[in-house]
């Protein structure tokens, strides 16, 4: 898929087309502005079919119009439209929102953190859902998580890196709380929407990006200028996609709706989800066989620092002036420790059992 097929867009549209939701007959219309190129694979096709799935099981009661990046608003822009009540509904991630609350970036993924199903435990199971209505309440937003990445990649370096002396004074684009952890060792971060990094990095405006991982980064480009793709992305163990609902559109709806839409983001985050578990390493391996993309694992010293600053940067939550952010930050650590021990043992038991020298298969 060439690049520029999914930067296609009409960035001159109006912000005026948004005003407010429109009835006919008994149906409401929503518009959802988003932070993706229309249709880029991972979140551009999942942001459609969140919209698609809420007009199947409402029966048509909804019909969501989706809006690409810069289409009507320029991605930054899509939590303040939905917020401001100019657009009804965003489809974006948290780590664009930090700005606002580092408490928001924990829902999104924290550096050295919960994996997609640690994650999604402790939402339904550990309080975090009830800490995520709370904060985005705050802006007049009711969110929802609809998606995960699963684990990112470091990301696209134009040179190889080799120790974290390589790493310090890197023009490097990332975004949330890894952002922060990457500045903190070495890195100066610039933040770009995702149809600008490629431009960036083939300019040498920047030296490195990340952006998700195979699936989503090879349609893009990034191959083209930089071979060499690191891992693992401990910036982001994972990474969830959410949708925010203005508030006040949100309490004018039925329960019915209302459980009909809760619904519809939860059978699109299981989907999503195991997509990309599928797709990730069915790109990866195009990207190395065609395009000369060399995986690289990040030296030992560079993830060591890494993993430091993480460890700084959470302290620091957990004492924050914020009280909303300190329970979050509590209860989003306290969760990965009682995770961690029996995570080794299960999945990274079995994952190393497979890699022994045996005959499967």
């Amino acid at each position: 898929m060439k690049r520029r097929h999914l930067l296609t867009g009409v960035a001159g549209a109006a912000t005026a087309g948004l005003a407010a939701p429109a009835l006919s007959q008994g149906r409401i219309e929503w518009r959802m502005v988003t932070l993706w190129p229309r249709n880029l694979p991972g979140p551009g096709v999942a942001a459609q079919k969140v919209a698609d799935r809420i007009g199947a099981v409402t029966a048509g009661r909804i019909n969501v119009r989706l809006f690409a990046a810069g289409e009507v608003v320029p991605p930054p822009g899509a939590f303040d439209a939905v917020a401001a009540g100019t657009a009804d509904l965003y489809h974006g991630v948290p780590a664009f929102w930090t700005s606002k609350s580092p408490g928001i970036g924990f829902f999104g993924s924290f550096p050295f953190g919960m994996t997609a199903f640690e994650q999604q435990g402790w939402m339904m199971h550990g309080g975090g859902q009830a800490l995520y209505d709370e904060i985005y309440g705050r802006f007049g937003v009711k969110p929802f998580i609809c998606g995960n990445s699963g684990p990112q990649w470091m990301g696209w370096f134009r040179r190889e890196i080799r120790s974290i002396d390589d790493f310090r004074g890197l023009r490097f684009r990332t975004t949330g709380l890894g952002a922060e952890m990457f500045r903190r060792a070495g890195a100066s971060v610039v933040s770009l929407p995702g149809g600008e990094i490629f431009g960036a990095l083939q300019s040498g405006a920047i030296d490195a990006a990340e952006f998700i991982g195979p699936f989503s980064d090879g349609p893009l480009g990034f191959h083209q200028v930089a071979k060499n793709y690191y891992y693992p992305g401990v910036q982001e163990p994972s990474s969830a996609e959410e949708i925010g609902v203005n508030m006040a559109r949100w309490n004018a709806l039925p329960d019915d709706l209302k459980a009909a839409v809760r619904f519809a983001c939860q059978s699109v985050a299981e989907e999503v989800t195991t997509e990309y578990d599928v797709r990730h390493p069915i790109a990866l391996a195009e990207l190395v066989a065609r395009h000369g993309v060399v995986p690289r694992e990040a030296p030992r010293d560079l993830l060591v620092a890494f993993g430091n600053t993480a460890g700084e940067m959470l302290a620091e939550f957990r004492a924050h002036a914020d009280p909303m952010v300190k329970r979050i930050a509590d209860s989003y650590a306290e969760f990965r420790v009682r995770s961690q021990g029996y995570m080794m043992q299960s999945y990274a038991g079995n994952f190393n059992a497979r890699a022994l020298p045996i005959r499967w298969g």
